[in-house]
């Protein structure tokens, strides 16, 4: 199957457009967090809650509008969507374990990377391995699955 470049350019804006919502979706989610945990004092738990729906809720509407210009049945993209992010973060957390647990990059020593000796160097290595993961995979399953147009993809021979 050969991909026409303008294909691979419409790729290529869409995960630009995806990624600033990413980053619009951790803002919200830190200001959310921050402001019901320090400002209103509520637990932890809850205002983590808090947060992740809200930055879950602002991808759904700005990925379905503007990323992937979806507009067919919201409620199926909405579940669909659900469902992918969950697959999608369980990927992440298994990757995560694997690097972590299995080949005990847990235990990566401070100065793992020269310029930028950190404590736990494992885990934030992991952590952005695991986003990268996650964030491909999480817009591979929405643009094939969640926001697909009605029919396309469909193989239907004559």
């Amino acid at each position: 199957m050969k991909i026409s470049k303008n294909e691979l350019r419409k790729t290529g804006i869409q995960l630009f457009k995806y990624g600033i919502i990413g980053v619009m979706n951790t803002f919200i989610t830190l200001i959310t967090f921050y402001l019901l945990n320090t400002w209103a004092g509520a637990s932890y738990g809850i205002a983590n809650i808090v947060g992740y729906v809200l930055g879950v809720l602002n991808s759904f509407l700005w990925n379905r509008s503007w990323v992937f210009k979806a507009h067919d049945n919201i409620g199926r993209q909405a579940l669909l969507f659900g469902c992918g992010f969950a697959a999608c973060w369980l990927l992440q957390a298994g990757v995560s374990l694997l690097l972590l647990e299995g080949l005990g990059w847990k235990h990566l020593p401070a100065d793992i990377i020269p310029l930028l000796p950190m404590e736990k160097a494992g885990q934030n290595i992991v952590m952005v391995i695991s986003m990268v993961v996650y964030t491909l995979t999480n817009y591979a399953y929405n643009r094939l699955v969640t926001f697909r147009p009605a029919g396309e993809g469909d193989d239907k021979q004559p």
